[in-house]
């Protein structure tokens, strides 16, 4: 009988999914992918076949409880697989600590492990770990298996893994980890010349930049937790980290007040004042808002030169995910803010979202490549099960 595997990317609103026929050897391919909504009580799904087309759309009472919704995707999908047979289901979870480097098959033990990391991912990892959760005890022989952002990182040599830190706190796990890994690795894996020293940018409401050499990670600009580095949505991304101190020092800030302010008050959402979605921001007059588009494009920039110095200069820079891909004002002053380094953009293939969008006498070739998560987390699920679904 023909295998699937069901690919979840969970986020802390909605559940990304795909599911694909699988063999031992052969890429995935999509059977159908969609989204479920679980912004309210009512979980509403909406399912495409692999042209993009809208197959199925529906919903169901979940009673606000995450532990149905894992149930209520897999009775929408199952009908659709064709009398293929559900071999496994992957996740993809945004931290890993320092227990595991690479996709596992996920029992009790390290679910309670992975549950521990929450105050490190506390956007991520609750919403990622409750479909695990909720299929352990529904379909508990069911093949599981985590795939972490982490993992493409696991290689950083230690001047850049390290934190200037005594060395017992990287004992403890106390560390540069990366994230957005399945994003850069389905990019890397992409590049029109996987030879060349290249920055990807994945600019989302989650954004960070990885610096890539040869296809593997050299550097990157989140670290222990996917609050560092960039600007972004309603994130801070780097900060002195003198600032923690002060706020809960002089302004009596607890630590989850300041983990509020820091996570979901902070980044476009905090500067502008207005909103934390990117559209919105880049329609409106109000000089606040310009303020903070500019700052976000201003950190991209100044945050590629940095990862350009770790890999000896740049020849490719790759922009991703929703922002990344989709709003050619932000590939423009990005751009914009390295002609230094000799980045041309062409104007006419940026705003037409063309695969090459650098002009032709850019030192620094300029590409959009669509991420796709949930391939990579059907091919790592894959890889685990192999014996399952061989």
């Amino acid at each position: 009988m023909t295998q699937a595997i069901l690919a979840f990317n969970s986020g802390s609103s909605s559940i990304k999914f795909a599911a694909y026929e699988v063999d031992a050897h052969a890429k995935p391919t999509l059977i159908c992918k969609g989204m479920l909504d679980r912004r309210s009580a009512d979980a509403e799904i909406v399912i495409k076949d692999p042209a993009g087309k809208i197959i199925e759309t529906g919903g169901a009472r979940a009673d606000g409880a995450d532990s149905d919704l894992a149930g209520i995707l897999i009775g929408h999908v199952e009908p659709l697989l064709d009398g293929r047979r559900l071999a496994a289901a992957g996740h993809r979870i945004v931290h890993s600590g320092p227990d595991f480097s690479a996709p596992v098959r996920v029992d009790s033990d390290v679910l309670r492990k992975l549950e521990a990391l929450t105050p490190l991912a506390p956007l991520h990892q609750p919403g990622g770990l409750a479909p695990i959760r909720t299929l352990l005890a529904s379909r508990p022989d069911l093949p599981q298996i985590a795939c972490f952002d982490t993992a493409f990182h696991r290689d950083l040599a230690p001047i850049y893994r390290r934190f200037p830190l005594p060395i017992e706190f990287e004992a403890k796990g106390i560390r540069r980890y990366g994230f957005h890994g399945l994003s850069f690795e389905y990019i890397a894996q992409r590049l029109p010349k996987p030879q060349t020293r290249s920055v990807i940018a994945h600019l989302g409401s989650g954004a960070s930049l990885c610096a890539i050499r040869h296809g593997s990670s050299v550097n990157t600009t989140m670290s222990l937790t996917p609050l560092d580095g960039l600007m972004m949505a309603t994130r801070s991304g780097a900060v002195d980290p003198g600032l923690v101190l002060y706020l809960q020092q002089s302004e009596r800030m607890s630590a989850s007040a300041v983990e509020d302010l820091l996570y979901r008050k902070s980044g476009l959402l905090g500067v502008s004042g207005i909103s934390a979605d990117m559209r919105t921001l880049l329609a409106s007059s109000d000089p606040s808002a310009h303020q903070a588009v500019d700052q976000f494009c201003a950190r991209i920039a100044e945050q590629i030169a940095v990862m350009a110095s770790g890999i000896g200069g740049i020849d490719a820079l790759v922009f991703t995910a929703g922002i990344g891909e989709n709003s050619p004002d932000i590939r423009r002053n990005v751009c914009a803010r390295l002609q230094w380094i000799g980045v041309q953009l062409d104007d006419n293939a940026n705003a037409q979202r063309r695969g090459v969008i650098s002009a032709p006498n850019s030192k620094v070739e300029v590409l959009i490549i669509p991420t796709d998560e949930e391939i990579m987390i059907a091919q790592h699920t894959r890889d685990v099960v192999v014996g399952a679904v061989s």
